[in-house]
């Protein structure tokens, strides 16, 4: 590649890590990102967030990134800079983006917290803007916007600080879960009432807020969304097949090898009509959601044919096993054309 060349290239801070429980799962995204990423278009800048919340940049997002060479960062809220302000040798220097890939899960990531700072930073970024990050991290507010917008939900309930439910007011069984988490860290199924109190400590150990939602009997589906409103592209469906229990997602201890008891299966082995009615509703979600530059919408069919909500992942995970990657290859976009047009749209608004 020419010097000439290089110097064309777009600056591309790729912000990964984090302090939320997902911190691992981010790394494994991001390692994914930077083989697909276009080396001969971008130009990366590796930013890693430490559990701790420390700010490095770094060579790469290898296993072992903290240990490399990593210089303190960080992003400057000031829009003159434009970008980052690396500390070495005692003195900040700053490098100028051009855009932000947030390669981020759970708290701190994509629930508003960091899409803010690139805000006062005047950054353009991928993905939701403050308030559709923050929106859909919380799913009971994303329920009752989606309601309003005519979507189906579960029936659901929250329980905040330290209220008490009676548990003889539900039917079960329920599940209890953090109400702002991308994973399903503290997620319990109650089948007895006298079970409900320890499954809403233990949500509560993720979040003070606990969402308790009635079971929806039906399929787990799932749709990858890319674009902006109204120009939108839509991935293949996948279905969860479950073998038993529940689908918990970054909980495996090497879930590259598979899950103990569930299997996605891409394309979704549904008939073609409500292969259609689920994408029209993941597009009904995203657009009534406010999303934008790409999301994974989850969903339940029912036998009835009905399509109730679950949640909608702002940032979804970009691992070789992740489920929106597969969705968007099995509709013929790979991982490095879907980096590319999220990066496009992050700087013009537009898909090319």
């Amino acid at each position: 590649m020419a010097e000439s060349d290089k110097l064309a290239r777009l600056k591309v801070g790729i912000v990964f890590g984090g302090s939320s429980e997902e911190h691992a799962v981010s790394v494994k995204s991001a390692q994914e990102v930077a083989r697909n990423l276009d080396t001969e278009k971008y130009q990366p800048f590796f930013v890693g967030i430490t559990k701790d919340g420390a700010w490095r940049l770094c060579d790469g997002p290898g296993q072992d990134w903290e240990n490399g060479d990593c210089r303190p960062v960080v992003l400057s809220p000031d829009r003159s800079v434009h970008g980052l302000l690396v500390l070495e040798q005692g003195q900040y220097r700053s490098v100028r983006l051009d855009v932000v890939l947030p390669v981020l899960h759970g708290t701190l990531g994509e629930d508003g917290a960091t899409q803010g700072l690139l805000e006062l930073s005047g950054i353009p970024y991928v993905g939701c803007d403050v308030q559709s990050s923050a929106l859909c991290m919380d799913k009971s507010l994303a329920y009752v916007v989606a309601r309003s917008a005519g979507i189906a939900t579960p029936d659901f309930w929250t329980v905040t600080g330290d209220e008490t439910i009676d548990p003889g007011r539900l039917t079960y069984p329920v599940f209890v879960k953090p109400a702002r988490s991308g994973s399903s860290f503290g997620v319990s199924k109650v089948c007895r009432p006298e079970d409900l109190a320890t499954a809403v400590e233990s949500a509560r150990r993720y979040d003070t807020k606990v969402l308790i939602e009635a079971a929806v009997v039906g399929s787990e589906v799932g749709c990858a969304i890319l674009g902006n409103d109204p120009d939108l592209i839509v991935g293949e469906v996948d279905r969860i097949a479950l073998s038993h229990g529940f689908f918990r997602i970054h909980q495996e201890e090497q879930p590259e090898n598979g899950s103990e008891n569930s299997t996605p299966v891409v394309p979704a082995d549904i008939p073609t009509e409500k292969r259609s009615l689920v994408q029209e509703t993941a597009k009904a979600v995203y657009r009534a959601l406010g999303c934008r530059g790409l999301s994974r919408v989850d969903m339940f069919l029912k036998e009835d044919g009905e399509v109730v909500l679950n949640e909608v992942n702002t940032l979804p995970g970009m691992t070789s096993y992740s489920r929106y990657p597969r969705m968007m290859a099995a509709a013929g976009l790979p991982l490095s054309e879907v980096i590319d047009r999220t990066l496009s749209l992050a700087l013009t608004g537009k898909l090319r």
